[in-house]
């Protein structure tokens, strides 16, 4: 791939050669493209991306002392500072709205070529997709996935550190998955990717919506903005799947009442899913029988009723598997292989996960971190038999503050004790964060503890657990580290809880 090819992906770029006797020129081939001056490699194009808290522009040097052939430069910053590169630029007019045209050129557009399903939501995307990825490969696809538990590709497991990867990293995730074989893939699309536009490009076949409640208002700043983030993957994106030669559908949760904003602007086909019987909904859920890890019910959708059994807890997960359904439907997949593929997901981990070390009470791990997570998780547990539930959470620091006293509340409400913590406090005073979610906390309720350190509150709840009670440990779930000031330090609640059962044991 040479610059000038490049350049035609980006509306309103400009080329130019390096000054005479430089070497490269504008047509050498380029063999990667970074936007990491540290993973610059000889040979690759470097873009320099502005971002919040450093602009790429500075470390063009360094990208050029990694052996960057060419660069990529704002139109604003250009004339001022980068006249005289020893390399090629291309000066687009926005460096970031750039990214993806360039990564999907550069990669020849992967996901053309794969069928791609988006899963957008506040809360419910890992398992779904999850469940997704189990349905493909009940159909008999080669799968890929992408989320927050990282990328998996054709079985092989990768590390990952956002829900959604930048541009070029997810582009070449999907042509690593095209290499492999991968003919199925289903991903994580976070607000944050399609507000940033990191997305742009992919032809996606399929998108759902499980559902919008209140998060990342520290970035979105109003839950307007929050909403028609996720919006896009059912406007512009259908418009991309329809020239790539794709048939769009929107899987829409009907028990949401922000189906009602994305049905109509969606581009493509509709289906709804309802857990709560809605009329409007093509698949609804029946006869649900749930336990601490087992749910089974019947699936009504347009292909008939199919029994539905998971190897999973949590009443909420009954959506995130009509939505699944959903995906099948959509797919003309048989009824069959849908419930062999549901029934042969394995639960995902930190995801109203119990802990088992010989306990005589039920303890479960939850990423919940949200006031909506939070509230299904603490009223599945009310649904199941127990005696007492005890809770123990925290916010995460240098984020929404709003969210704080309201989850407070619902823990107030829900549970009969209440111990508040740690969460990652990252640059926040943890103490300053326990106070704001206090406010919530004022009135009758749970008996309400307070405790910084995750462990001993963890500690504090195991201690005060008898025979039949249920104790849920939430907002970190899968996490296996804490942030704390700019530092992180290793911290499982799975097995900070497991070691605390067995020490209390003793």
């Amino acid at each position: 791939m040479r610059l000038r090819q490049l350049a035609e992906a980006v509306p309103g770029a400009m080329v130019e050669e390096a000054p005479t006797g430089s070497s490269p020129n504008l047509d050498a081939p380029l063999t990667g493209i970074a936007y990491d001056s540290r993973m610059v490699k000889p040979g690759f194009l470097f873009i320099a991306v502005p971002g919040e808290r450093f602009d790429g522009h500075d470390f063009i040097p360094t990208a050029l002392e990694a052996g960057a052939a060419a660069v990529v430069v704002q139109a604003d910053r250009a004339a001022a500072r980068f006249t005289d590169l020893p390399v090629p630029r291309l000066i687009a007019p926005g460096v970031r709205a750039a990214l993806a045209p360039l990564a999907c050129r550069f990669y020849d557009d992967p996901t053309h070529r794969l069928h791609l399903a988006g899963v957008t939501g506040t809360n419910g995307k890992t398992t779904t997709v999850r469940l997704i990825d189990a349905i493909a490969r009940a159909a008999g696809d080669t799968t890929g996935v992408i989320g927050t538990l990282g990328a998996t590709v054709a079985g092989q497991d990768l590390p990952g550190e956002r829900t959604t990867p930048e541009a070029p990293d997810l582009q070449e995730l999907f042509a690593r998955m095209r290499e492999r074989g991968v003919t199925a893939a289903a991903m994580e699309v976070a607000s944050h990717a399609l507000a940033q536009g990191r997305t742009d490009g992919c032809a996606f076949d399929i998108g759902v919506f499980t559902n919008l409640t209140q998060d990342h208002l520290d970035y979105h700043g109003t839950m307007e903005a929050y909403r028609d983030a996720k919006a896009r993957l059912f406007t512009d994106y259908a418009d991309t799947a329809k020239a790539a030669g794709k048939e769009f559908t929107a899987v829409l949760n009907s028990d949401d009442v922000v189906s009602q904003y994305y049905a109509p602007r969606t581009r493509g086909r509709v289906l709804r899913y309802s857990a709560t019987g809605s009329q409007w909904a093509d698949i609804q859920a029946w006869d649900m029988r749930l336990a601490v890890d087992r749910i089974t019910f019947t699936a009504k959708t347009p292909a008939g009723g199919i029994p539905i059994a998971l190897n999973f807890g949590g009443a909420f997960n009954v959506a995130n598997a009509l939505a699944a359904i959903g995906y099948g439907i959509a797919r003309n997949l048989s009824p069959e292989t849908i419930a062999q593929g549901l029934a042969d997901c394995t639960p995902v981990p930190g995801r109203f996960q119990p802990v088992r070390a010989g306990q005589d009470f039920t303890v479960l791990v939850d990423y919940a971190h949200t006031p909506d997570g939070l509230e299904n998780v603490l009223r599945s547990v009310r649904e199941l038999p127990h005696q007492r539930l005890i809770v123990v959470f925290g916010c995460g620091g240098n984020r929404d503050r709003t969210k704080r006293p309201k989850m407070g509340k619902i823990a107030l409400d829900l549970a009969d004790i209440a111990v508040v913590t740690s969460d990652n406090p990252r640059r926040e005073e943890p103490e300053a964060i326990i106070e704001d979610i206090l406010e919530g906390m004022r009135g009758s309720g749970a008996t309400v503890l307070r405790e910084a350190d995750r462990r001993v509150a963890i500690a504090l709840a195991v201690a005060e657990a008898r025979p039949g009670d249920t104790v849920v440990i939430a907002g970190k779930g899968h996490e296996d580290y804490q942030i704390i000031g700019e530092q992180t330090f290793p911290f499982d609640d799975v097995a900070v809880a497991a070691e605390e059962i067995v020490r209390c044991a003793h």
